[in-house]
């Protein structure tokens, strides 16, 4: 795997290529997670404050339970928040693509969701609305650097191969060129976080390291996580077609009226197809499609067909949709299947839906390395999805590539009519 020498010590590693063998990588007492989060590399820590970042700590290592208990405490104490900041964003969000669309028949959704799932996240999370503080409307396109000088080895700009190779994957960028950069976003979070600060002294956890903690959280994690998600969801659900499109949009807003026209929890429950198509999005494209570790001890590990010896000390590698695309568990598992979920059959498949690192059926705790905001994840996607068939009846895109998800172009919006 990239990259080779100079940035990664050691780049082989053994592949993992179906759904039975895959969740071998979730088994803590078999595989350990310690500076395996981005692959055979870790970035400078440098780059989060001289502090490793929960993301590359073993379950096994003291801080990793306190600095995940600290993500819990975030995400609890942020649960009324979330619905009606997600509400108020992705309304400015809508309201943008509709004049921009007037005005040059076409809008970017990346951009406009960049700006909206960043001050949503501050807002849902801290209380804190980034464009009303001194870093303004700057805070994607910071995250963005910094991300690229964590991801550069394996990310592809789209340049040719013989640049791309020089200049990102044979040395590592330098990371004093984003300091400035990531100490304005620091210096945010530093401000808006004292109440996670306090209960993190508590557990004995210094300000400054559980501020990097949020941070990277927030803005490596969770904001990266809907960077590349939504614009993914939408090309998707456009794919499908206007009968999804139409049947969504009466799921929706037949749930929210029985509601008393508000949307909640227990609306959103009332919502099946649309649950599934969310789980469906998760299924066949995962926002992280790679995952690693490496073997605590010799490991016998079965496939469907055959059984491997691996080594102690060995690196395991997941290409995730090898799993979540396997013909002998999801039938025409190529394709966007909207219902798949639905009714007993799809909730059996919902073990084999992995994109958290861990079986969708199963909670993070502090002893696994299951994503914290696996249930807050699922849930502003669904809102996403719900916010766009509350107001439209149906949309037109074009999509592009782009390093991260895909490039989507808006060139149509039905507003509702019913």
């Amino acid at each position: 795997m990239p990259p080779g020498p100079f940035i990664s010590p050691d780049p082989k590693v053994i592949a993992l290529l179906d759904g039975k063998s895959f969740p071998v990588l979730f088994d803590v007492s078999k595989i350990e997670k310690k500076d395996v989060f981005t692959g055979t590399y870790m970035p400078s820590t440098d780059l989060t404050g001289g502090y490793r970042i929960l993301s590359y700590l073993d379950p096994s290592e003291p801080k990793h339970a306190k600095l995940k208990q600290l993500i819990f405490f975030l995400l609890k104490s942020s649960a009324k928040r979330v619905i009606p900041e997600f509400e108020a964003c992705y309304t400015e969000l809508y309201d943008l693509l509709d004049k921009e669309l007037a005005e040059k028949g076409k809008s970017s959704f990346q951009t406009v969701n960049d700006q909206a799932g960043f001050n949503f996240l501050c807002r849902a999370f801290f209380g804190s609305n980034p464009p009303d503080t001194k870093l303004g409307d700057d805070g994607p396109s910071l995250i963005s650097k910094w991300v690229l000088f964590q991801l550069g080895p394996v990310l592809s700009l789209g340049l040719p191969t013989y640049v791309e190779e020089l200049v990102i994957r044979t040395f590592p960028l330098p990371p004093f060129l984003v300091k400035k950069d990531y100490r304005r976003l620091y210096d945010f979070f530093y401000h808006s976080s004292g109440f996670v600060q306090d209960e993190a002294e508590k557990l004995g956890i210094s300000r400054e390291e559980v501020c990097h903690n949020l941070l990277f959280a927030t803005c490596f994690n969770t904001f990266g996580g809907m960077k590349i998600f939504f614009p993914n969801m939408l090309k998707w659900i456009s794919r499908a077609g206007v009968k999804l499109h139409t049947d969504l949009a009466q799921e929706i807003r037949s749930a929210i009226r029985s509601n008393g026209g508000k949307l909640t929890m227990a609306a959103i429950e009332q919502m099946p197809l649309m649950k599934s198509v969310v789980y469906e999005g998760l299924r066949i494209e995962p926002p992280v499609p790679s995952q690693y570790g490496r073997a605590k001890k010799d490991l016998l590990i079965e496939s469907h067909d055959a059984v491997y010896l691996v080594k102690a000390g060995e690196m395991l590698y997941g290409y995730q949709p090898f799993a979540t695309k396997d013909p002998k568990i999801f039938e025409n598992p190529e394709e966007f299947v909207p219902d798949r979920f639905m009714g007993d059959d799809g909730g059996r498949l919902l073990k084999h839906v992995l994109w958290s690192n861990g079986p969708e059926t199963e909670d993070p705790t502090t002893a696994n390395k299951q994503c914290a905001g696996k249930d807050f994840v699922v849930l502003v996607s669904r809102l996403f999805v719900v916010e766009l068939f509350r107001r439209y009846d149906s949309f037109e895109i074009e999509v592009g590539k782009s390093p991260l998800g895909a490039a989507v172009t808006v060139t149509s919006l039905k507003r509702a009519s019913f």
